[in-house]
C-alpha cells in the first residue's frame, strides 16, 4: 500500500542507498503507483515512498522556501482547507493538495498533534536540527520498524524490512499464538520476530544515524476525562459536529464513490450530505445467489438521493481465480488479512474502476455503539502442537487485560489498529478509503455520550434530522421504516431469523447438522438460506468450487510438516470438510493463511 520506507544509519552511503533501493523495490505496487526517494547523508537518513497518482500524497517531498524543512507525508488529512488554499487551486491542480501542511507546521509548535486523518510522515527541520517520524493518533496507517545494531528501519510494509534483513524471516511464537487465538497480533507486535508497529500517536525523534527518542503526542485520557453530557445536549453536539466535519471528507479533486450498505452508518452520510443528481456513483458488494439485503436497501437509498447504483458481485469468476487472490491477500497485507478476505480484494479492484476514493461507513458501529468485533477463540482440539499451547493461553490473558479500559478507547486505539488493520491495508492497496467516523472532533464528542445514548436510537435520530425520506426506509435488519409497530416487529424478527440462519448454514453450522445437510445435498438447501445478508459463503465454496485448491495446499508435504500443526488432525479437517459431512470453515481459513505466510515470507529466506 502507499507509504514511506527508509532507514536511519551510520553505515556507508553506498550500502545505505543499496538497502533503500531494495526496500522501495519491495513495496507493493501497480501501474497506478509512483515512487520517490530523498537522502540526507549528514543525518544518516535514507527515505523512500510510494503514492497513488493524483492522490493527496502525490508531490512529495514538500519543501519550504528556505529548503530547511522537508516533509514526506503519506495518507490523507481532513479539514477545511479554504484558509490555506483556494478551492480553484486544488481543483485545477495549480497547488498540491497537501502543501498547506508546511504552513500548519510553521504555525503549530505541537505538530503533528492537530492533524486529522490517517497518515504517516517524516518531518526534517535542519534549522532546528530535528527529524520526527510520526503516525496518526489511531495508528491506522501502520508504520513497521526494526532496530538493529547498525540501523533503525521503518516501513509501511513489513516485507520491505524483510527484503534487506532476511534474518528476520522467522515467525514470532507469541505473535503466532495471538493471530491464531484472536485473528490479529496484539500490542503492536507482528508475526515476525523483532519487527514491531509504531504505537498510535507516535512522534519519534531520529538523527545522527540512529533513533534518539520515543515519544507520543496524544493520550486517550484527555478525551476519557471529559464530562459526560445529558442525552439531549449530547445529541445536539454530535449532530453539529457530524454536519460540520462531514464535508471535509469530500474534499479534493479525486472522484469519490459511495460504498453503500443497507445499514445505519452509510445512511447517516447520505442523509447529511447533499449531492447534485448523478454526481456520486454508489455501489454495493453482492453475491452469486440473490440480491442480499445490503444490495436491495442500498439501491433504494441511492434512488431516493438521485444517484446511480451498481452491484459488484462476488461470483464464479472470483472463485476461478481464488488461488491468486488468496496469495495476493496474504502478501499485500504481510499476513494481517486471512485468505477469506480475498473476496474483498476482488471487489475493491472493481470499485477502483468506478472511483479511486471509496467513501464508507466503516467504524461507525465501533465508535457510536461500542461494538466489540473480536475475542479469543479456542482452536480445534489436537490441531496445534503442544508447544503453542502456552502462547494461546497468553493471548487470551493479554486480550482480557487489554479489554479492561474505556470501551471506546478499546474500540479505536486497540481494536481498530490491530483487528481491523488487515482489511484496511488490503483495501488501500487498491484505492483510498475514507470514513467520517474516525474524525478527531467526532470521536472526542462521542466520549461524552451518556450510557443511554449507546444504541441505534441516536443514529436513527440523525438520519431523521438529515432526511425524512431516508428515515422512512427500513434498514437491512428492519430498523426504522414507515410500517406500523406490529408489521415492523414481524419484519425485524423475520430478518433476524434469516440473518442467523444464514450464519448457521455457513460458518456456524454444527457438525451434526453438517452431516444431515450432506445427506440432503441433492436438494440444494443452501439456496434457501445463503445470500440473504452475506456475499461470501466459504463453507460451501471450500467444499465444492475450491476443493482442489484446499486439498493441494493443505495436504501438501510442506504444509503437513509445519511444526505448529498436527498432521493427522489437518488431514481429518480437509477430508471431513471436502467430503461434506463436517464444517471446518474457520480452521481452513487459518491453515491456508498460515501456510501462505510461511511460503511467501519464511520459506523464501
Amino acid at each position: 500500500m502507499p507509504g514511506i520506507v527508509g532507514l536511519v544509519t551510520k553505515m556507508p552511503r553506498e550500502r545505505a542507498e543499496c538497502e533503500l533501493s531494495a526496500m522501495v523495490a519491495a513495496l507493493s505496487r501497480d501501474p497506478s503507483y509512483g515512487t520517490g526517494t530523498w537522502i540526507d547523508e549528514g543525518q544518516g537518513m535514507y527515505v523512500g515512498w510510494s503514492y497513488r497518482r493524483n492522490s493527496f500524497s502525490e508531490g512529495m517531498p514538500l519543501r519550504d522556501g528556505s529548503r530547511n524543512v522537508t516533509l514526506i507525508f503519506s495518507g490523507e488529512e481532513y479539514r477545511d482547507r479554504s484558509r490555506y488554499c483556494l478551492k480553484e487551486e486544488l481543483e485545477i491542480g495549480t497547488r498540491r493538495a497537501s502543501e498547506y501542511l508546511l504552513q500548519l507546521y510553521e504555525e503549530d509548535a505541537s505538530f503533528p498533534a492537530n492533524l486529522n486523518g490517517r497518515f504517516q510522515g517524516l518531518l526534517v527541520d535542519r534549522a532546528r536540527g530535528t527529524a520526527k517520524l510520526f503516525n496518526d493518533r489511531y495508528g491506522m496507517h501502520r508504520v513497521y520498524f526494526h532496530e538493529s545494531n547498525d540501523a533503525f528501519y521503518f516501513a509501511v510494509e513489513a516485507k520491505t524490512i524483510l527484503a534487506v534483513r532476511p534474518e528476520l524471516r522467522v515467525i514470532d511464537q507469541r505473535g503466532l499464538g495471538e493471530f491464531i487465538a484472536c485473528g490479529c497480533v496484539l500490542e503492536n507486535r507482528t508475526l515476525f520476530q523483532k519487527i514491531y508497529a509504531l504505537p498510535p500517536a507516535s512522534c519519534w525523534v531520529l538523527g545522527h544515524g540512529a533513533l534518539q527518542q520515543k515519544a507520543n503526542y496524544f493520550e486517550a485520557a484527555s478525551w476519557e476525562n471529559q464530562e459526560v453530557l445529558g442525552q439531549e445536549d449530547y445529541y445536539q453536539q454530535l449532530r453539529d459536529v457530524f454536519s460540520q466535519t462531514l464535508p471535509h471528507y469530500f474534499n479534493g479533486h479525486e472522484k469519490i464513490g459511495m460504498s453503500l450498505t443497507g445499514g445505519l452508518d452509510t445512511r447517516m452520510i447520505m442523509a447529511w450530505r447533499r449531492f447534485a443528481l448523478g454526481s456520486l456513483p454508489c455501489y454495493s458488494f453482492g453475491g452469486m445467489y440473490r440480491d442480499c439485503q445490503d444490495v436491495r436497501m442500498a439501491r433504494k437509498v441511492a434512488g431516493l438521493c438521485g444517484q446511480t447504483h451498481e452491484v459488484i458481485p462476488v461470483d464464479k469468476k472470483f472463485l476461478s481465480k481464488f488461488a491468486d487472490y488468496a496469495e495476493r491477500t496474504v502478501y499485500l497485507t504481510d499476513g494481517c488479512a486471512e485468505v477469506n478476505r480475498a473476496a474483498d480484494l476482488y471487489v475493491n479492484e472493481r470499485a477502483r474502476e468506478i472511483a479511486p476514493v471509496r467513501m464508507t461507513g466503516n467504524y461507525g458501529g465501533e465508535v457510536l455503539r461500542r461494538i466489540v468485533a473480536f475475542k479469543p477463540g479456542e482452536p480445534l482440539p489436537n490441531l496445534l502442537s503442544e508447544e503453542l499451547a502456552p502462547y494461546l493461553l497468553q493471548a487470551a490473558n493479554t486480550y482480557r487485560r487489554l479489554l479492561d479500559c474505556h470501551p471506546l478507547s478499546f474500540a479505536i486505539f486497540r481494536q481498530a489498529p490491530w483487528h481491523h488493520y488487515g482489511l484496511l491495508a488490503l483495501e488501500e492497496t487498491q484505492l483510498s478509503l475514507r470514513s467520517p467516523y474516525l474524525d478527531n472532533e467526532f470521536i472526542k464528542t462521542v466520549y461524552r455520550a451518556p450510557a443511554s445514548a449507546l444504541d441505534n436510537k441516536v443514529c436513527l435520530h440523525l438520519i431523521a434530522d438529515g432526511s425524512a425520506a431516508l428515515s422512512n426506509l427500513r434498514t437491512d435488519r428492519g430498523l426504522a421504516g414507515s410500517r406500523g409497530p406490529v408489521a415492523s416487529a414481524i419484519l425485524r424478527n423475520y430478518l433476524e431469523f434469516t440473518f442467523k440462519a444464514e450464519y448457521a448454514y455457513d460458518y456456524g453450522m454444527p457438525q451434526p447438522v453438517a452431516r444431515v445437510d450432506h445427506i440432503l445435498s441433492p436438494l440444494h438447501l443452501e439456496r434457501l438460506f445463503l445470500g440473504r445478508h452475506k456475499f461470501c459463503h466459504y463453507r460451501v465454496w471450500y467444499r465444492d468450487y475450491l476443493a482442489d485448491y484446499v486439498r493441494e495446499m493443505l495436504l501438501d508435504s510442506r504444509s503437513l510438516s509445519r511444526p505448529y500443526v498436527n498432521r493427522r488432525t489437518v488431514e481429518t479437517i480437509v477430508n471431513g470438510h471436502l467430503g461434506g459431512g463436517k464444517n471446518y470453515t474457520s480452521e481452513i481459513h487459518k491453515l491456508l493463511t498460515l501456510e501462505l505466510v510461511h511460503r511467501i515470507f519464511v520459506d523464501s529466506n
